[in-house]
């Protein structure tokens, strides 16, 4: 799997880690274990690790018309994106500007934020 997630309940934390080639399929999956653990409220910290999205433009609209309907489930907590490649953090830049909801967002270059 090119996504794999942690949901830390007490602590109201997703750890999620991207490895390879990273398909529109393998966020959907990551998204539908937060939806259905009541977790959207939660911190994430996305780290696409040695991870790249393999995501066409239009897998990007679709995704990010995905993140747009979420907030009528429940509000959403912060997101880190941990994005070290130029390749990547171009990659957290569109995600961000399509999946535009009310949230703190940011990108990093580093874990160490």
């Amino acid at each position: 799997m090119a996504v794999t997630w942690q949901i830390i309940q007490p602590d109201r934390l997703v750890i999620a880690r991207g490895e390879g080639m990273i398909s529109l399929q393998d966020v959907e999956r990551y998204l539908d274990a937060v939806v259905v653990a009541d977790a959207l409220p939660y911190a994430k910290i996305f780290d696409l690790g040695t991870g790249n999205w393999t995501l066409t433009d239009t897998d990007m609209l679709v995704l990010g018309a995905r993140i747009r309907a979420y907030p009528a489930l429940a509000k959403f907590g912060p997101l880190a994106i941990v994005a070290a490649s130029d390749t990547q953090n171009q990659q957290a830049q569109m995600f961000a500007t399509l999946a535009d909801v009310e949230r703190p967002l940011q990108i990093f270059r580093t874990e160490e934020f």
